[in-house]
């Protein structure tokens, strides 16, 4: 099966250099590309996406509102692609915002090209990009600077049975499926049983939203 891809960066020669790289690929299918988030929101209605990759920092329309615009359609667009953000900081506040609008996760444009490949692979099969440190730590270290767990958020934990909040909470923590398997001595696809339920329960759309809401309800404390 072959994903489909847009890319949208207002720099020329990053958007080349990233089609060329995902075209050679045999499973990914560079559809278009953009120099701005409005002109990417509109390509994106359009060409009907699996992924796009979307620069954060953008003239016109940055990256944040196109990701909400995309990830939050108005009545009658149906279609929702993944997101992947792309970030040339490994701290931004635009970064978490995005992530909590319902972007799958964030790369550094100086990535190795084989982790670029991954990442829409990754993205494309409905699983977060959560796996590099940095994404743990920004999520952390802006989830610090908010009041944690009242309210709306942390009635929704009481929904979760004891073992699904055990799992949200080794989810958090950036803990793999295999490696939350072994912490709670499970069969791996138990594991991604009870995630699936988190994920059902709770109104999340994968593993980075429910990173999110593991901080701001208050289940996972920074620096735990």
């Amino acid at each position: 099966m072959t994903t489909r891809v847009i890319i949208v960066d207002d720099q020329a020669m990053v958007r080349a250099g990233f089609a060329a790289l995902l075209a050679a690929q045999s499973d990914i299918d560079v559809v278009g590309e953009a120099p701005n988030g409005a002109q990417g929101v509109e390509l994106s209605r359009s060409t009907h996406p699996d992924v796009v990759l979307m620069d954060v920092r953008m003239p016109e329309m940055d990256g944040l509102e196109a990701a909400r615009r995309l990830l939050a359609p108005p009545p009658g667009v149906t279609h929702r692609p993944r997101v992947l953000m792309l970030t040339t900081f490994d701290v931004d506040d635009y970064v978490y915002e995005a992530l909590r609008a319902g972007a799958s996760g964030f790369l550094l444009k100086d990535a190795p090209p084989a982790d670029l490949i991954a990442a829409v692979r990754v993205v494309a099969s409905g699983d977060a990009l959560l796996a590099p440190s940095v994404t743990r730590r920004l999520i952390a270290d802006f989830a610090r600077q908010r009041p944690a767990g009242r309210g709306k958020p942390a009635l929704r934990l009481k929904a979760l049975t004891e073992r699904e909040t055990e799992v949200l909470t080794l989810v958090a923590r950036g803990q793999s499926n295999s490696e939350i398997a072994e912490t709670l001595v499970l069969a791996e696809q138990t594991v991604k049983t009870h995630v699936s339920r988190v994920l059902t329960k709770l109104d999340l759309r994968d593993r980075a939203q429910a990173v999110v809401f593991a901080y701001e309800s208050g289940l996972v404390a920074p620096g735990e």
